[in-house]
This record gives structure tokens, sequence and C-alpha cells, in this order.
């Protein structure tokens, strides 16, 4: 967020930033209804990929193909008034092709130089399609630009448009020729969206939506300097010590030690910042003015299933991290 935008918000009353908060719910009403128009029967996976832009982060989409994932991209960027672009992730994708290059340049009295041609990453929605068919070096092209706001190409520092936001997909059954991400580049996706098929009022909704002779198209309703606003009315909603002790006791809980022996590794103090964001965010997305015991244990699975791994025992008898994640919120969230 612009440090200008930042200390006007600061200075807000507790009343102007009431209703600032007030008007961008009723706001983010109009969004979610226009992306819902357009995407039918996917409502999770639209609040999901909401909350995680109005908490200012990055969104990795799991699910199989065809079920809209490149559409909902589309969409968030026409709603929000953001400009976007889609990179298709595959084996031969170098660096260069995500980030730019510079090229040598004569200019008409024979002088030469550098001149950078920015990449598709300068954007202010990103689409990483099926990020985990490139390679591991293509892969860690966009770490700085997702964790620091900027990239860095022979030794010049090239700063990312505001606002930034990296939605990446990963198809889960098709692993030949996937590199997994490594355990550092999936810490800095804010949340794991699983996109799952609609149930089947909703598919048959979208069959004929889709396939009349004139589809649903979707209008602008945001700008993104309206977007950095909300962004930092989020981090202005108030939050109760009984929810930051709930985020907690789940974060802590999720990492390997005797409560937790069937662990291999889990989340770190990043994980907490998500929940706290991401719970704020979904508040506010709902018309309410601070979050509650029930936005964490909404979010908590989509914050920590892509931080955390089981070990070999726990794989061999059949366990699963959302079986995990699931116990943990029972046993620490008293809704």
């Amino acid at each position: 967020m612009p440090t200008n935008q930042r200390d006007r918000l600061a200075a807000l009353s507790p009343e102007e930033a009431l209703s600032r908060a007030d008007s961008a719910a009723q706001d983010l009403a109009d969004v979610s209804a226009q992306i819902k128009n357009v995407i039918i029967g996917q409502d999770q996976v639209i609040d999901q990929s909401l909350i995680t832009l109005l908490a200012g982060g990055h969104g990795l989409l799991v699910g199989l193909p065809g079920l809209a994932k490149t559409l909902l991209v589309r969409t968030l960027g026409t709603v929000l008034g953001l400009d976007e672009n889609r990179v298709q992730f595959t084996p031969d994708l170098l660096p260069a092709d995500i980030l730019g290059s510079e090229v040598l340049e004569e200019d008409a009295d024979g002088k030469r130089a550098f001149r950078f041609v920015h990449g598709p990453i300068f954007t202010q929605l990103l689409m990483a399609d099926e990020i985990n068919r490139a390679s591991p070096r293509t892969q860690s092209a966009l770490l700085q630009a997702m964790q620091e706001g900027f990239v860095t190409v022979a030794g010049k520092i090239h700063s990312s448009p505001q606002p930034f936001h990296v939605l990446a997909t990963q198809n889960p059954i098709e692993q030949e020729g996937t590199y997994p991400l490594p355990e550092a580049q999936l810490d800095r996706f804010l949340l794991q969206i699983d996109v799952d098929y609609p149930e089947r009022d909703a598919e048959k909704d979208m069959l004929i939506a889709t396939t009349q002779l004139k589809e649903t198209a979707a209008k602008a309703v945001l700008t993104p300097e309206k977007l950095i606003e909300m962004q930092g009315l989020v981090r202005l909603l108030p939050i109760g010590d009984e929810v930051v002790e709930a985020i907690l006791d789940v974060v802590r809980a999720a990492r390997p030690g005797p409560e937790q022996p069937d662990l291999m590794w889990g989340p770190g103090p990043r994980a907490g910042q998500a929940l706290m964001l991401t719970t704020r965010a979904r508040a506010l997305l709902q018309g309410r003015l601070a979050p509650g015991l029930e936005d964490v244990a909404a979010l908590a699975p989509s914050v920590l299933r892509h931080r955390m791994a089981l070990n070999y025992m726990a794989r061999a008898d059949g366990k699963t991290v959302d079986t995990v994640i699931d116990t943990l919120i029972d046993a620490h969230i008293r809704l």
C-alpha cells in the first residue's frame, strides 16, 4: 500500500473508519453479486478469492481442468478494475519470459543503451496457470515479486504495480512432468483454495447460462485505488483477544510435537498473520465490522493445508492433512 494512503487511513477517527468500512461492505456485496452472475456454483471459491485480494495476498487455486479457474481470474480483474495477465507455465518457460529482460537498442545518433522490456509479471492481477509445470528456477522468479513487491533484473530494481496479486492454479491429479512447489514458495500464498465440482442444481444453471447465444458479462464495480483503500480498512478492523488466542492455538497446535506426532513440518508465524488478515477480510466481505471465531474456523483449512505435511507413517495409515486440521479446529475453537 502506498505510504501516503496508509497515513491517511491511520489518521481516520474511529467514526470515519467505521463509516468507510460500512460503505466498503456495500461495495463488496455488489462485487460479489457481479462475479456470481458469471461464475455459477463456486460461491466458496469466489469468496475465498476475494478474501485473498482484500487481505493483499496471493492465492493458489487447486482444481481439475474445466472448473472455471481461468474465467474466475478474468472476471475478478474486470469487476475489481484491475489490469490482468495470464501466463501458461510449461517446462520450457524461462524466468525472463515472466520477469522481462534488457535489450540493447541503438538510437538515431548511433548510441547504444540497454532498455528493460517488462514481462507479464508487471500487472495488477497475474494468473500463473499450472504453475507446477514450470521448472523450479522459473517458479522462483515469482518469489521476490510475491513477497517484496519488486523484482531485480541486471542489478536494477523494478517495482510491481499497485496493487499486485498472483492467483496461481494447479491440477491435483496430473503430476507427470510437474515440479512440486517448494515449501518457501507455498508459504507465500495466503490461501490454498480448493476448487471442487459444483452441486447438481448449480451445474444445471451453469449449463443453461453458458450455452445461450449471449452469455452474462461482468461489469466493473471497483477501481484499483478503491481496492487498495479496502485493503487498508481490513487492517483497521478490530479483532478481539478471544479470536487472537484461537488463531494462536490452532497455528501452534499444527506444528510437529507431542500433540502432533503425525506431522513432518507445520506452519510458521506467517500462517498466523495470514489467518489474522483473512478473518478480518471475511468479516468485511460479509458486512461485519469485526471477525469472530466462525471466521477462524472457516479459513483455517485454506490457510494451513499448504503449510503442513504428514510424515511417512501417517500417510501409510491413510491420514490426510485435512483430517488433522479438522481435529485441530474441533479441539481449539469453541463455536
